[in-house]
C-alpha cells in the first residue's frame, strides 16, 4: 500500500511548504518564512493525533484491531461481482462461481481483487457439502406444495459455501433498573377467605461484560437468516489465513462497524436488562417501571462465518437458504407450488362435496 503524502502549509500564511536544498529548512511559497523539518513534523503529528481522536469519538469510541490489509495473501485471490445484487464475493483462484449465492443470478463477473481490510479472525467450515445437501433434503421432506425447482437434486448441487463478514464488539453496559414487585398471599379467617398483595420497589443495578457481540456485515444477507443460525462457537475461532478459503467464497464487508454498532450496543443493552431481571426472585410479579443503561465501548474486530447457501428465484421473488456451517442450524424460505396445492384442495374437496350432498339428500 503507498505511503501517505503530506502537502505541509505554512503555519504563517497556509500557503504551500517546499525544501529549500540551500538552507536545508521548509520555505513557503508566498510569505518566505522558513522552519525546520523536524518542527513540521512534529506540528503536523499533533494535528493528526487530534485528528484521530476527533475520528475515534465520531466512530463512538470503537478501538479497531490492527490486522492491517491484504499483503503477499492476496496474490492468489480473486473476486467475482454480481450486476443484480452488488455482492462482491472473494475466492482463491481454483474456486469456480456459476451464480450468485446471495441472489441466484447467474452472471457473475470476474473482477479485480483490490486492498481491503483483512480479516482478524476465522471459523472454518466444520460441514462440508454433502451434510449441507443431506440437511436441506430433509428440510424439503414432507412439504407437499413446495415447487419441483426446488425439489430437484440438480437444484440442490448449486449449494455455496460463503464465509459471511461479521464484526465483533467488545464492552460492557451499566445497568440501573426499578422494578414495581407483588407478593399474593392468601388466608382463612373464620369464613372468608382473605388475599394480601404487598407491594415493593426493587431496584437491580451493575455491571455486564462482553466479548464478541457478533454483527453480520453483509448488506445482502437478511439479518433474521444471521440471527435464527446463530450462534457460532467462538472457541473454535483461528487466526485468518487465506488457507481457509479454497471451494469457498468469503463475502466483502459492505456495512461498516460504526453502522453495525447500534444493533450490538441494543444486544448488549437488552442481555444486561434481562440479566437484572432474572435476579428479581420470590416475587409473584414483577414489572419494570424505569431502566438506564450505559454502553462502554471497547475493542472491534473482524471475522468470517461458515453458512452454507441456496439462493432460488421462483415467480419473480428470491428465496434463500442458510446453514450454520459450523452447528448445522438452518432457515429456509420456502414457496408454495399453486398447482400443488390446488390439486391438493380439489382431490379434498371433491368427497366433501359428495358426503354433503349425501346428507342433504
Amino acid at each position: 500500500m503507498a505511503e501517505k503524502v503530506s502537502n505541509y502549509q505554512c503555519p504563517a500564511c497556509t500557503g504551500p511548504l517546499h525544501f529549500d536544498g540551500a538552507s536545508g529548512k521548509l520555505k513557503c511559497d508566498y510569505c518566505g518564512s522558513e522552519y525546520d523539518i523536524a518542527d513540521i513534523e512534529a506540528l503536523y503529528k499533533e494535528k493528526d493525533a487530534a485528528a484521530a481522536e476527533a475520528k475515534a469519538e465520531a466512530d463512538g469510541n470503537w478501538e479497531y484491531s490492527d490486522a492491517g490489509r491484504w499483503g503477499d495473501e492476496g496474490k492468489g485471490l480473486k473476486t467475482y461481482n454480481c450486476p443484480s445484487c452488488g455482492a462482491e464475493l472473494i475466492c482463491d483462484e481454483t474456486t469456480a462461481a456459476t451464480s450468485c449465492p446471495y441472489c441466484g443470478n447467474p452472471s457473475i463477473v470476474p473482477g479485480q481483487f483490490t486492498d481491503m481490510l483483512k480479516p482478524d479472525y476465522v471459523i472454518p467450515f466444520k460441514l462440508d457439502r454433502n451434510a449441507a445437501k443431506a440437511a436441506l433434503k430433509k428440510y424439503y421432506k414432507g412439504k407437499k406444495f413446495l415447487p419441483k425447482a426446488f425439489a430437484d437434486d440438480n437444484h440442490i448441487e448449486e449449494i455455496k459455501g460463503v464465509y459471511v463478514p461479521f464484526w465483533l464488539f467488545d464492552g460492557s453496559a451499566d445497568a440501573d433498573v426499578q422494578y414495581h414487585a407483588t407478593r399474593v398471599h392468601s388466608f382463612t379467617s373464620g369464613k372468608d377467605r382473605v388475599t394480601v398483595t404487598e407491594h415493593y420497589n426493587v431496584r437491580r443495578a451493575g455491571t455486564v461484560n462482553f466479548e464478541m457481540i457478533p454483527v453480520d456485515a453483509s448488506g445482502k444477507m437478511p439479518d433474521e437468516h444471521m440471527d435464527a443460525i446463530e450462534p457460532f462457537n467462538y472457541d473454535e475461532l483461528k487466526s485468518f489465513s487465506t488457507a481457509y478459503l479454497p471451494g469457498f467464497f468469503a463475502d466483502k464487508y459492505d456495512v461498516n462497524a460504526v453502522d453495525c454498532s447500534q444493533r450490538a450496543d441494543e444486544r448488549a443493552e437488552n442481555t444486561a436488562v434481562s440479566l437484572m431481571a432474572e435476579s428479581v426472585v420470590g416475587y409473584s410479579s414483577c414489572v419494570p417501571e424505569s431502566r438506564r443503561v450505559s454502553i462502554h465501548r471497547g475493542k472491534v474486530r473482524y471475522a468470517l462465518m461458515p453458512v452454507w447457501m441456496l439462493s432460488t428465484r421462483w415467480n419473480g421473488r428470491n428465496y434463500l437458504f442458510a446453514m450454520n456451517g459450523q452447528t448445522g442450524r438452518l432457515i429456509g424460505d420456502l414457496p408454495i407450488s399453486r398447482a400443488k396445492f390446488l390439486a391438493w384442495f380439489a382431490g379434498i374437496a371433491a368427497p366433501l362435496m359428495a358426503i354433503m350432498a349425501f346428507l342433504l339428500y
